[in-house]
């Protein structure tokens, strides 16, 4: 694929983390930062969608929400606006855990008919770690004006492409909502 520039969701309320998410610490770093360690083998064409003056020590671009409160469907509109590059990838800053291999697999098998392409396993799919086309702003624009926040709800209505992958591979995808998940998390990798 041609240039790709990413952005980090790194809006939200966080309400069940009580915290900025992305600042939360997973192995005494945090999210944000094991995410950028993901994306760089790949890429440094990394910018921020956040208003919030926390991720100032981190030298990316920091983009605010154009339109507030409208959720990762809001972040996503945000970035695709300011993209120069056709195709984006977009991830939540909740995803510590993600590795630069399954970002090339979801690179690599992007077709440039899919408007979106994401992963999916039998019991649960990913719209927050995907690649999504510039041309889909207009159609995002509708859905934010009539309140239609669901992300599944746009793959729904869009050319998209879904890369099967395998239960076990979930645990690389999961994001993390809450502390009681963080501590779940912890466990699970001793």
């Amino acid at each position: 694929m041609e240039t790709l520039t990413v952005f980090i969701l790194c809006g939200g309320k966080s309400s069940r983390m009580k915290s900025e998410k992305g600042l939360v610490l997973f192995q005494e770093k945090p999210f944000i930062e094991h995410i950028i360690q993901a994306i760089l083998p790949i890429t440094d064409q990394i910018k921020l969608i956040t208003a919030s003056k926390e991720y100032d020590y981190l030298e990316y671009e920091k983009i605010p929400d154009l339109v507030l409160d409208k959720g990762p469907l809001g972040g996503i509109y945000t970035a695709l606006s300011h993209s120069e590059t056709e195709f984006n990838l977009i991830l939540s800053c909740d995803i510590p855990l993600i590795s630069t291999e399954l970002l090339q697999e979801l690179i690599s098998k992007h077709t440039k008919e899919a408007e979106i392409t994401v992963f999916a396993s039998e019991s649960k799919t990913h719209p927050l770690i995907g690649i999504y086309s510039k041309s889909i702003v207009p159609t995002i624009k509708e859905a934010i004006e009539a309140n239609e926040l669901k992300m599944m709800d746009l793959l729904a209505k869009l050319p998209h492409q879904i890369i099967n992958i395998e239960e076990s591979e979930n645990f690389h995808l999961t994001n993390i909502n809450s502390a009681d998940e963080l501590n779940d998390l912890n466990i699970n990798l001793i």
